[in-house]
């Protein structure tokens, strides 16, 4: 990796502690958390609305390679929710925070690349309604992102300090089990 690159991950990292703890940090404050001057931060981003897109697409980059390695095979597809709800609940600090930024929400390329993430987890979603392991009177979009929206809520109560990594996935696990399997719902 280029020394620039590795300069602004490291700026990108220190950036992501800190609007995690404070989202309405200033450029200034990212600059001191990262251990550098301002016009330092500067050279590597012009402005706040630009410091978000990267970390937008970086945060893009981390969750497609979530999705990418949870693994599937024909015998063990049940297993696919609970598999992908464990792979994301440790990465919802470098995400979830970036759902307070305009920024994120009104560019069109971030919005494509979700899509490009989402598509392959909608796939799993319809062939595991099709096993008539998930309802079927919902449609594969509906039971993302209602499980999407839990897991946001989760990683919101874990940077608050109420739910642990393991705790938060058994929530959202069983949240979703029980609203869209098949003879779970009670």
């Amino acid at each position: 990796m280029p020394a620039k690159q590795a300069k602004l991950n490291a700026i990108l990292d220190a950036a992501t502690s800190l609007l995690v703890e404070k989202p309405t940090a200033s450029l200034n404050e990212i600059a001191v958390r990262a251990g550098i001057g301002i016009a330092t931060l500067h050279r590597y981003v012009e402005s706040r609305e630009q410091l978000m897109l990267h970390l937008g697409f970086r945060a893009m980059d981390v969750l497609r390679e979530g999705v990418e390695s949870v693994e599937t095979d024909a015998v063990n597809l049940e297993r696919y929710i609970p598999r992908l709800i464990e792979t994301l609940i440790p990465l919802g600090d470098r995400i979830y925070f970036l759902t307070r930024d305009a920024t994120i929400d009104s560019n069109p390329d971030m919005e494509h690349t979700y899509r490009d993430i989402r598509e392959p987890v909608l796939e799993k979603i319809a062939k595991l309604q099709q096993q008539r392991i998930l309802r079927q009177d919902c449609d594969a979009e509906w039971i993302w992102s209602v499980t999407e929206s839990v897991l946001f809520l989760a990683w919101e109560r874990m940077a608050g300090g109420q739910l642990t990594p393991s705790s938060a996935a058994e929530l959202v696990e069983g949240t979703v089990r029980r609203g869209f399997g098949v003879g779970e719902r009670q």
